[in-house]
Order: structure tokens, then sequence, then C-alpha cells
């Protein structure tokens, strides 16, 4: 299911996204690789201290207090270099399948961080000095 192509193609020839593709495209889309990046590096520290299979001699707050501020911070980076990168094509984005997958994985991803702030973490204290995390 393709956006309006007349939305998409005013988007994309708006002076900021022309400014995009033609000069700064190559600098946009490496700041989005490092951004996401520092993601993944950050959440795979906090996914693998959760699944005990590092840091565990840190208490899970401990290590998610230090954590969590790069992996929002990165998160952020990574959403405005990839809006960006978007109005700079955003005709061939909409209809490009693996663009699509890759947005509702995010918001899968996104669900998943609020059940875990909201669900989970709210009974950090009974478990972050070494008790099981809960399933």
């Amino acid at each position: 299911m393709a956006v309006s192509a007349s939305w998409t193609e005013w988007l994309q020839n708006t002076s900021i996204a022309v400014t995009i593709s033609e000069d700064w495209f190559p600098w946009v889309e490496s700041a989005h690789v490092v951004f996401l990046a520092l993601v993944a590096g950050t959440i795979f520290m906090v996914d693998t201290r959760l699944l005990g299979l590092t840091s565990r001699h840190l208490r899970f707050s401990y290590l998610s207090d230090r954590l969590l501020p790069w992996t929002w911070g990165s998160f952020i980076g990574a959403a405005v270099t990839g809006t960006m990168m978007f109005i700079a094509g955003a005709t061939n984005y909409t209809s490009n399948a693996p663009f699509l997958i890759k947005m509702g994985l995010l918001v899968l991803a996104g669900i998943n961080m609020l059940y875990f702030q909201f669900v989970t973490f709210r009974s950090v204290e009974q478990w972050d000095n070494g008790r099981p995390v809960p399933a």
C-alpha cells in the first residue's frame, strides 16, 4: 500500500529534501548507521545483562541508568537522520517492501520497550540483586 504519489512527490521536492539528496546524503546516511550501531550496542549490553550472560556483578538498575540515556539519545539521532533520508527519497521508500517491514518492526520494538518500562521494570527491586529476571 503506497502513500499518495502527489504527497510524497511534494515532500521529496521541498528545498530541504533536495539539499539532503544532493549535498548531505552520504553524511546523513553515515550518521544514521553510527546511531543505529549505538542503539544496537547499548541494547545488546542491557539484554545480555537481563539474560544473566554478562555484568552479573552489576545491578541491572545501575547498568540501565547508565546505558539507556545513550540508547535513547542514539535512537533520537537515528530517527532524525532516518527522517532526513526518508524525505530525500519519499516516493521510493513508500513503495519499498523492506522499508515498510522495517517500519512495522520498529513499531513492534517500541511496544516491547513500553511493555518493559511500564510492566517488567516496575518490579526491578525484586530481581535487581541477583534474583531471576521475570520471563
